[in-house]
């Protein structure tokens, strides 16, 4: 199973007064891990919306464990836990070193531009199965 790594430098507009991340910074790292995967596997979500494939989130979550302060910097990995035909989830490990300080995962539905349900192409599920645990 190959991870997508990004690396991510909490910046101060993503803390609260205490200088600790705030929650909702979470979901955009995850964010910038996923875009960053379907960019690895050689689909940038630009051009997957612009050939009309729409991934919108449908379900998500997190565990925070650590907090993460204002310059530390971080490690969001990210993979497949499933893909079905029209559904994809994927799952996130954010690390300060060594520490986990959360997981999460997002739960997309393949959409056409007309914003109803589709089938995954078959070149997408083919690009990002060797993401999958």
């Amino acid at each position: 199973m190959r991870t997508h790594m990004e690396t991510i430098s909490v910046r101060y507009a993503e803390t609260d007064r205490m200088g600790v991340a705030h929650h909702s910074s979470y979901l955009l790292w995850f964010e910038i891990g996923r875009t960053g995967l379907l960019r690895e596997a050689g689909h940038p979500y630009k051009e997957l919306e612009a050939s009309g494939v729409l991934l919108p989130v449908i379900e998500y979550g997190a565990r925070f464990l650590l907090g993460a302060d204002y310059a530390d910097v971080l490690a969001v990995e990210t993979t497949v836990r499933e893909i079905r035909s029209r559904v994809v989830t994927f799952d996130y490990v954010a690390r300060r070193g060594n520490d986990i300080i959360a997981t999460g995962f997002t739960r997309h539905a393949c959409m056409d531009e007309s914003k109803r349900a589709r089938r995954f192409p078959e070149y997408l599920i083919s690009a990002i199965a060797p993401f999958q645990g």
